[in-house]
């Protein structure tokens, strides 16, 4: 599965702007050191914050370490899905894991929603352009949605992944209960994993609370692993602001 995200403009996590502002910022602080010297220990910091970003722009790329492709394959290989029936990708972005999924499991068919907002500059454009890279425009079909309020009944899939999107959800203050909708649309039997900041606790509490209220949902199996003992993240990019506090639930419902 090397493969699977290689011929489609996924875009990348870390942000341009992560770059360039932090340049420009030191670029006025190098400036302002003709008024005073201590300007110089800012630029230097603003230089610093700028070239961590470079960094780690690069790691994520296919070009650099592959990062976020890789992060997105621990989603899929937590997923035990036979790949029958219907999936829901939970807030797709330019449509990377909707389009793996149909690349792994093609008996399925796979719907990516997304809002689709102009934060990211996702698009459903992006997405439908994607699959026909792909060869998959077929089994998939992408609409916009929103995470809290999905526009699918109780049990309409057979199967649901979602990949740093819940934490972005700003219309629910309890990300819990972002889980707990991606759950509702899944039918009984079926399988789920999402990746997310689980271990930040002012958003989801502590994992082990976590887990034991899905299980109160009616969840079946439901159980947690920490994406940053992965090996191949590096330790730079391990900090809390990155994917330090990212972790992935999977289960079955």
């Amino acid at each position: 599965m090397a493969n699977e995200f290689t011929y489609i403009d996924c875009g990348n996590w870390v942000s341009a702007k992560l770059i360039i502002i932090p340049l420009l910022a030191a670029a006025l602080f190098l400036g302002l050191t003709l008024v005073s010297p201590a300007f110089v220990v800012v630029a230097v910091l603003c230089l610093l914050t700028g070239a961590y970003f470079v960094y780690a722009r690069y790691a994520f790329s296919p070009r650099g370490g592959n990062i976020q492709n890789r992060l997105w394959k621990l989603v899929l290989d937590r997923l035990d899905w036979n790949g029958k029936g219907r999936a829901l990708d939970i807030g797709c972005g330019n449509g990377p894991l909707t389009i793996a999924l149909a690349k792994r499991y093609p008996d399925g068919h796979v719907t990516g929603i997304d809002y689709w907002g102009k934060k990211w500059g996702y698009s459903k454009a992006v997405c439908e352009r994607n699959a026909g890279a792909a060869g998959v425009t077929e089994r998939v079909s992408f609409q916009r949605a929103s995470a809290s309020a999905l526009p699918f009944d109780d049990g309409f899939f057979d199967a649901a992944v979602s990949n740093f999107v819940f934490h972005e959800v700003s219309d629910t203050r309890d990300k819990r209960e972002v889980v707990k909708e991606a759950l509702r649309v899944v039918k009984k039997g079926g399988h789920f994993a999402f990746q997310d900041l689980f271990l930040v606790r002012k958003m989801y509490g502590e994992v082990d609370d976590l887990l034991e209220t899905i299980k109160g949902w009616g969840i079946a199996e439901v159980a947690f692993v920490d994406t940053s003992i992965s090996e191949f993240i590096p330790a730079a990019l391990k900090l809390p602001f990155m994917v330090g506090k990212v972790g992935i639930i999977y289960g079955r419902k």
